[in-house]
């Protein structure tokens, strides 16, 4: 069974200084000479915001032909997985926060969730406005053994306000990309439900994410921002225009009609009907 970290215990583990208490820790990577450069899979129990400077190009961190970038910020939440395989010493800073500190806060942005590691990587600008937080968090922090944590969490609380931000923009400069993963989407969406009797269950949102190899709220951010929709309302609109076609030209029964859209039971998908357009699949039949 894998062991889960707490902030002590993870500190502990790789060999880094500096531990004042178990809700909050903040360092410099680079005043961490003997920090841990590999790395099993670990567990976390708290959160951890990092930004990385400088990093190695060579590496595959996920950046793509649209990132002109040498720095990224990411977020891991509690119950996330961690592992590293670091050939040099990094540069950079991390916040680590008890869960019970910061869940609140993480819980209303959604790349909280974006659980495959998609690293945001930033401009120079970006980079001096997140660098300069971190360091004021730092700051506190390093100031005496009665650290404020309500001035920490302010500091973890803005960069996340830029981090949303900052994606984004992300969204935008790789547009040419992204273009192909709505296509994509539309394309894999239709091709479901073309082969009628393979229609088992309704498409859920993670099925196209993992095609895109996308994390679901990645992904889900992702097709909104270029659509409007999210990728649930898209699935939703298809099973309906579906619906209406088979209503209108067939003699199927709304039963055998549920069934072949993936709906457990036809009173699921009478429900759904007329959440959707206002009236019953009988009422719209009969009109």
């Amino acid at each position: 069974m894998r062991k889960k970290y707490n902030i002590k215990e993870f500190l502990e583990y790789t060999n880094i200084g500096g531990f004042k208490n178990n809700h909050i820790h903040l360092v410099e990577y680079q005043k961490q000479k003997d920090m841990l450069r590999k790395s099993l899979p670990v567990e976390l129990d708290f959160y951890f915001l990092a930004i990385k400077l400088n990093f190695d190009k060579d590496k595959n961190f996920g950046q793509t032909i649209f990132d002109q970038a040498d720095a990224f910020v990411y977020l891991d939440s509690p119950g996330d997985i961690l592992e590293w395989d670091l050939d040099h010493q990094i540069s950079g800073y991390h916040i680590l926060l008890d869960t019970g500190l910061f869940r609140k806060i993480a819980k209303e942005y959604s790349f909280t969730y974006y659980n495959n590691h998609e690293a945001l990587f930033i401009t120079k600008e970006e980079e001096k406005t997140i660098t300069d937080l971190f360091q004021k968090a730092l700051k506190e922090f390093e100031s005496n053994d009665n650290v404020s944590k309500e001035i920490v969490v302010s500091y973890a609380s803005l960069i996340l306000s830029y981090i949303q931000k900052f994606y984004s923009r992300q969204f935008n400069t790789r547009q040419e990309l992204y273009n192909s993963t709505v296509a994509d989407f539309y394309k894999n969406l239709d091709a479901y439900f073309d082969n009628q009797k393979n229609v088992t269950k309704m498409p859920s949102v993670s099925l196209f994410s993992d095609m895109a190899n996308l994390s679901p709220n990645y992904f889900g951010d992702l097709i909104k921002h270029y659509t409007s929709r999210s990728p649930q309302e898209h699935i939703h609109q298809l099973i309906i225009q579906i619906a209406k076609n088979k209503l209108r030209t067939t003699s199927l029964s709304i039963s055998e009609i549920a069934f072949s859209l993936g709906f457990d039971y036809p009173s699921y998908f009478a429900t759904f009907f007329k959440k959707e357009t206002g009236i019953s699949p009988t009422v719209f039949r009969n009109q």
